[in-house]
């Protein structure tokens, strides 16, 4: 049976995905503005969010619903850690901890795990299929900027077993398709999907008062005045 989630699951992130785009720390990025240490923590962030879902992904990859959308070659916790080597050294996992929110993020990460682990595809889908549409353009901005060379200090969007990211996005979206799961599931699925990017963008929030005190309130007012019509959206169906 086809439960047309790949196309409830677009729909119903529409606005979030717009609003994801307007908050602060990513309307800078978009424009160009990305400060190192701010750059380093947001991964650092991301570290642990991946480490906690992949795992949970890994311990139910026979379920049924969860193991139909498993793909281990989404994985990012080797490459997000191979940033943290380049930005922190080889001490980093001693010099970084989970933000307030990313802990939240965590936390619901392993509540899901443990009592509705179907709903983890909410999470995964706004991931993933993230990281390989906008996240290519903002791995060339933080490149460009930091001026960081091949994948350095950009592992994390760096998919090195998916060549062709478009025919893997079809597959995927295939997959989610395919996913035996009733309507009310379905539904389930896409509110958490949306929680996800709750979860992202309060993460991303966290980080704005060190990005003004990096580039000046007076410029950060002015990169985030507009409001962005979402420009990864569009990233998003290629």
């Amino acid at each position: 049976m086809s439960s047309n989630l790949a196309l409830k699951l677009r729909a119903g992130t529409q606005k979030a995905h717009t609003a994801a785009e307007n908050v602060g720390f990513m309307k800078c990025f978009l424009k160009g503005v990305v400060d190192k240490d701010c750059f380093a923590k947001f991964l650092g962030n991301l570290y642990f969010v991946y480490t906690e879902l992949e795992t949970a992904l890994a311990s139910h990859q026979n379920n049924p619903v969860v193991g139909g959308v498993y793909f281990p070659e989404l994985n990012r916790r080797a490459s997000l850690e191979k940033d943290m080597v380049f930005y922190y050294g080889s001490d980093w996992r001693n010099l970084i901890a989970p933000s307030t929110n990313a802990k939240k993020y965590i936390t619901r990460i392993q509540q899901l795990s443990a009592s509705e682990p179907a709903l983890l595809i909410g999470h995964a889908y706004t991931r993933y299929m993230g990281d390989l549409s906008g996240g290519q353009m903002l791995q060339k901005i933080a490149q460009s900027t930091l001026k960081l060379s091949d994948y350095e200090g950009t592992s994390f969007y760096n998919f090195e077993q998916i060549p062709d990211k478009k025919a893997f996005k079809d597959k995927y979206r295939d997959a989610l398709n395919a996913v035996p799961v009733d309507d009310v599931t379905a539904d389930k699925i896409v509110v958490e999907a949306n929680n996800a990017f709750s979860f992202n963008m309060q993460m991303a929030e966290e980080l704005e008062g060190s990005l003004i005190k990096a580039i000046g309130q007076v410029l950060f007012n002015n990169l985030t005045r507009s409001h962005n019509q979402g420009s990864t959206e569009a990233a998003a169906t290629n």
